[in-house]
């Protein structure tokens, strides 16, 4: 995670790029894909808009994703479907995926 943070936006929790924003570079979809979850999981837990800015909460909204998407925890998967979807190609997220790695050797 720490390697995707420094990818996304190098640690700067107030980081915009277009509808992503916060360290993890979250997007109002992946909030909604969030509440979903929650709510499939009959909490009574919700993301705001907002709470992407927040470091804690962008961790958790990650965490939270890859145990509904990724529960096997697939590394590789985890790194790629952040930057592309859960209907990534490996082409598509390729450089993504090269500079996370790096990121991790750090």
């Amino acid at each position: 995670m720490a390697a995707i943070i420094e990818v996304e936006s190098e640690g700067n929790p107030r980081a915009v790029s277009g509808k992503s924003v916060g360290v993890m570079q979250i997007t109002p979809v992946l909030v909604e894909d969030c509440n979903q979850i929650l709510k499939r999981r009959n909490s009574n837990k919700r993301y705001t808009l907002a709470d992407r800015y927040n470091v804690q909460k962008s961790k958790e909204m990650f965490l939270l994703y890859q145990s509904w998407y990724n529960p096997e925890n697939d590394v590789e998967q985890a790194i790629r479907s952040w930057n592309g979807g859960m209907r990534y190609t490996k082409r598509g997220t390729q450089r993504y995926f090269e500079k996370v790695m790096k990121a991790m050797k750090k």
